[in-house]
């Protein structure tokens, strides 16, 4: 846990100097606490206390950059057990295993796949992260299938070899890209981490149990190996969940540091559905990398609509800039619809105006990121602010007619909107699937 401002004071010079800008040792500590000052402000702290203070600062669960440029992404980093408590900070990698006893066409194949699992949803693109190559005790197999990988794929790759002479090799071609290491062992630890420090690469430790974990990390560390991911191996859900729990637990709640790592689950299920049910409860409970095999398109956008989710901020709504929208081909005839600034609102009707094939603006009110019905009891979704908001955008100069559309769950605005606006309101649907038929009928 981090250190309070006391703890900080007792291990301060208490000269009161002021050199640090503030009056006293212990108005220094409390912003040291808080994160608002620097260490290096005291000139006169020891050696020992700013080592102390430095290793706290430390985030309890590491940062781990894998891969390199364009598909660079981050894991780790975590400071809570609960995403209501702050937030979760870098959305958990989603990778794919494939086997290096495919054929060729087949590889290129699921490559193409891979490599279109893009997805925009509410103004964000969700994209999966990684691959990870199966060694199946062919050498040339393993090392055509990383060539393979290497050529018609971006994303950042994943060695897994037990085979440490044919996994050294692979290394050599895909060194640029930095891959992830797979795995170290009790049993080849030395080896594998004498491969990790020489490349620099990070390296995934497995072990069945917390204490073995423990042990095994520690040993890593002591030989120049800092850049690590936990696997507790193949288990039912149930007993996997728990290993996550518990080393969420002991690098937060316990300040352990050899737990203080990212973790990675591999879910081994045929049937598509199985699958993405094990991958989604691995990503809320605190898998940091989730291996899959299957590449169904609707069951990727599921489980990376769930990251999404779970990895946005919750003390920030998700919104867009509140402005004017012209969809389609519009003109001053083009009709006016009335919706807030929450991402999910927008979106919502931007998709259903498009469906509609009806040229037409939209009207995004600042509403602190507020969905329709949120704003409107929170009073920043009413007839003064999208007034304000009219006038803003300059709406008289783009159309010719003196017609809003407001959503139907906010009616009651319909009066007071016309007083204070000058336009006529029209009170649309309640739900947004039914824009379509209401613009198609609107004349």
């Amino acid at each position: 846990m981090a250190l309070s401002g006391l703890d900080i004071y007792k291990l301060l010079p208490k000269t009161n100097c002021r050199q640090c800008g503030l009056a006293t040792c212990l108005a220094f500590a409390m912003q040291l606490a808080k994160k608002a000052v620097v260490i290096e402000k005291c000139p006169f702290i020891s050696i020992e206390a700013k080592d102390t203070l430095e290793a706290q600062a430390l985030p309890p669960i590491r940062l781990i950059s894998l891969g390199s440029n364009e598909g660079k992404f981050e894991i780790g980093n975590e400071t809570v057990m609960f995403r209501h408590e702050e937030k979760f900070r870098n959305p958990a990698g989603l990778g794919f295993i494939i086997d290096d006893n495919l054929g060729e066409v087949e590889i290129k194949q699921r490559l193409e796949k891979i490599n279109q699992l893009k997805f925009e949803r509410v103004g964000q693109l969700l994209e999966v992260n990684l691959i990870a190559i199966q060694y199946n005790k062919d050498a040339k197999n393993f090392l055509e299938t990383t060539e393979l990988v290497l050529n018609n794929s971006s994303l950042p790759i994943l060695l897994m070899c037990s085979d440490l002479s044919v996994l050294k090799q692979a290394i050599i071609f895909a060194k640029e890209r930095k891959p992830l290491l797979y795995s170290a062992t009790k049993e080849n630890f030395a080896q594998i981490g004498a491969l990790a420090k020489e490349f620099q690469l990070p390296l995934v430790v497995v072990a069945q149990d917390i204490d073995s974990l423990t042990q095994l990390t520690g040993e890593l560390k002591a030989i120049g190996v800092s850049d690590l991911i936990l696997d507790t191996g193949v288990k039912p859900i149930a007993d996997k969940i728990w290993d996550l729990t518990q080393l969420r637990r002991q690098a937060l709640k316990k300040s352990n540091r050899a737990l203080g790592y990212p973790g990675l689950v591999i879910v081994d299920k045929i049937d598509s559905y199985e699958e993405a049910m094990e991958a989604t409860a691995y990503i809320a409970k605190y898998a940091s990398i989730i291996l899959i095999k299957g590449i169904k398109t609707w069951e990727i956008l599921s489980i990376l609509t769930l990251r999404q989710n779970i990895y946005t901020d919750p003390q920030k709504p998700l919104q867009i800039e509140p402005k004017l929208y012209p969809i389609g081909r519009v003109s001053e005839k083009s009709p006016v619809l009335i919706t807030t600034n929450f991402s999910l609102s927008y979106y919502t009707v931007l998709g259903e105006v498009e469906s509609s094939k009806i040229p037409s603006y939209i009207l995004s009110v600042d509403t602190e990121g507020m969905s329709v019905l949120t704003a409107w009891a929170a009073e920043k979704f009413n007839a003064e602010t999208i007034t304000k908001s009219l006038d803003k955008n300059g709406i008289k100069d783009v159309i010719n007619h003196k017609n809003l559309i407001i959503p139907g769950y906010v009616a009651v605005l319909s009066g007071d909107l016309e007083e204070q606006s000058g336009f006529k309101v029209i009170v649309g649907p309640k739900e947004a699937a039914g824009i379509p038929a209401f613009l198609k009928n609107l004349n």
